[in-house]
């Protein structure tokens, strides 16, 4: 098996594609996000891989994940690169959506300002977090690189895949 071409197949394809203007695919982008709460986060450290389904929001340009606890806490410890995906349920060719992200994560401390400005955006009461043995865990991921695949995007003239770096 020849990994490093089948590993360099959409580099190949991503030259002289139709690249939809920055602005444009960052408003498609949210949209997609926004209409959408749970992705697969994937967090791995040596040989320690996890990929987790999570509730997220997207908020800020960035995800966010209230978390009881976990091995993904295993791998964030020692690695905080992640990646995550959001997408459609597969019906075809055709129909294809999906969002995938490579990140940064960050342990976002209780009670902080962004933790308790995340609970009010959630409307998730302060008292009863409170009240909880431990507090909930907060993740904040910050996107470096998001490939995004919308086979509607043909209709339009640009490359089912587009890429955005941040």
């Amino acid at each position: 098996m020849d990994y490093e071409k089948a590993a360099s197949f959409w580099d190949e394809e991503a030259k002289g594609a139709a690249v939809m203007e920055r602005g444009a695919l960052e408003r498609v982008t949210k949209a997609f996000l926004t209409s959408h709460s749970t992705c697969a986060l994937a967090t791995g450290w040596g040989d320690f891989v996890r990929c987790t389904p999570l509730e997220y929001i997207w908020w800020k340009d960035r995800f966010w994940f209230f978390s009881e606890g976990g091995h993904k806490f295993t791998a964030l410890a020692h690695n905080q690169n992640v990646s995550l995906a959001v997408f459609e349920p597969y019906e075809g060719f055709g129909r294809l959506l999906g969002i995938q992200v490579a990140g940064r994560a960050e342990l976002i401390e209780p009670w902080s300002a962004d933790y308790t400005e995340m609970l009010a955006h959630k409307n998730i009461p302060e008292a009863a977090l409170r009240q909880l043995d431990h507090p909930m865990y907060l993740i904040c991921v910050t996107p470096t690189h998001m490939d995004i695949l919308c086979s509607t995007l043909k209709a339009q003239g640009f490359s089912a895949r587009q890429m955005l770096d941040f």
